[in-house]
């Protein structure tokens, strides 16, 4: 039997999102129209409530949760108690509404935060609980293992069908680019822009930049959704074991390929088009010194990213271009 089926209704928690829309997206070109998005106003995923009864009136097949309360170091810094509050929330109760309600599969997405700050290079999934936390995510990051725990718990005592992707740093169409909430890519994209624009001689960028980091196209995450949910099952008997041979309950998706802030704001300041200096303040918080994701699982699964930081930039600079132009800009 086929773990996804065309008529399956898939309900996508956090579809308005930049995960959720590119996941959505590529449910869309692989032929799974039967898709339930419902909006913040229709749904309150922090109502307990609200996400119990819809779940039990709209009965999806499968539901892929998305939906988080995300940001950057000074987002985490300055916010950890919404950031551990309401993913907690989001994450126990769609998950156990989804498995109350008879759900076959739920696909969980985490995050490479989820590591010891200095697990060995590259991450492989085995790292998780060897080591302390990055202190400027720890509460997100603290919030997502309890909800891939919880996933495993269930599929341990119920048997219930859960697995949990563990993307890479995020980038694409839909970014938050608020200047002081968002991640390093966008938050970037931004700053750069603003300063071409102001004819600025130079832009000053947080920390050190000499950080390591990886990125994910969100339409490449859309897509290795799509494949972990029609591929694998931690039910399977083809199903990916960690070093005891155990069925492991979360894979990691990205690229493999890192490179250090420093280059990366480079690389934004010349697609951008900025041609100032780029100053660094040290003052700033790094974070983790490296986080590359080891993704031999899912390669080994047949799964590859597709689209390059090179091809991505330019298009997520257009994306943000076209939602300032036409005043819909997040942040």
């Amino acid at each position: 039997m086929a773990l996804l089926r065309p008529s399956d209704r898939i309900f996508i928690a956090g579809a308005r999102g930049m995960a959720g829309s590119a996941i959505s997206r590529a449910l869309t070109r692989a032929g799974y129209h039967e898709q339930l998005t419902p909006s913040r106003q229709e749904l309150n995923l922090l109502d307990d409530a609200a996400v119990s009864a819809w779940m039990q009136t709209q009965q999806p097949d499968v539901v892929v949760l998305a939906a988080a309360t995300v940001g950057g170091i000074e987002a985490n810094r300055s916010r950890p108690a919404d950031f551990l509050l309401q993913n907690l929330r989001i994450e126990t109760q769609v998950i156990e509404a989804a498995w109350r309600a008879g759900v076959r599969r739920l696909l969980f997405l985490g995050s490479s935060c989820i590591y010891p700050k200095f697990a060995a290079q590259p991450i492989r999934e085995e790292a998780l609980l060897t080591g302390a936390l990055e202190p400027t995510n720890a509460w997100y990051a603290i919030a997502k293992i309890a909800g891939i725990k919880l996933g495993e718990a269930l599929r341990r005592q119920h048997g219930f069908d859960a697995i949990s992707l563990m993307p890479t740093n995020l980038y694409g169409p839909g970014d938050n680019y608020h200047p002081t909430g968002s991640h390093v890519l966008p938050a970037l994209i931004r700053r750069f822009h603003e300063a071409k624009q102001a004819g600025a001689a130079a832009v000053t960028c947080w920390g050190s930049g000499t950080p390591l980091r990886e990125f994910l196209h969100a339409d490449d995450l859309g897509e290795a959704c799509v494949f972990a949910l029609e591929h694998w099952s931690t039910l399977g008997s083809n199903a990916p074991c960690d070093d005891q041979g155990e069925p492991l309950a979360f894979l990691n998706v990205g690229t493999g390929i890192d490179l250090s802030i420093r280059e990366l704001a480079e690389q934004v300041a010349a697609t951008v088009g900025f041609q100032g200096a780029i100053h660094w303040d040290t003052s700033k918080p790094d974070g983790t010194p490296k986080k590359q994701l080891n993704v031999s699982r899912l390669s080994q699964l047949g799964w590859r990213a597709r689209i390059a930081l090179s091809e991505g930039l330019p298009l997520a600079y257009e994306d943000f271009c076209a939602h300032l132009n036409d005043g819909s800009l997040r942040g």
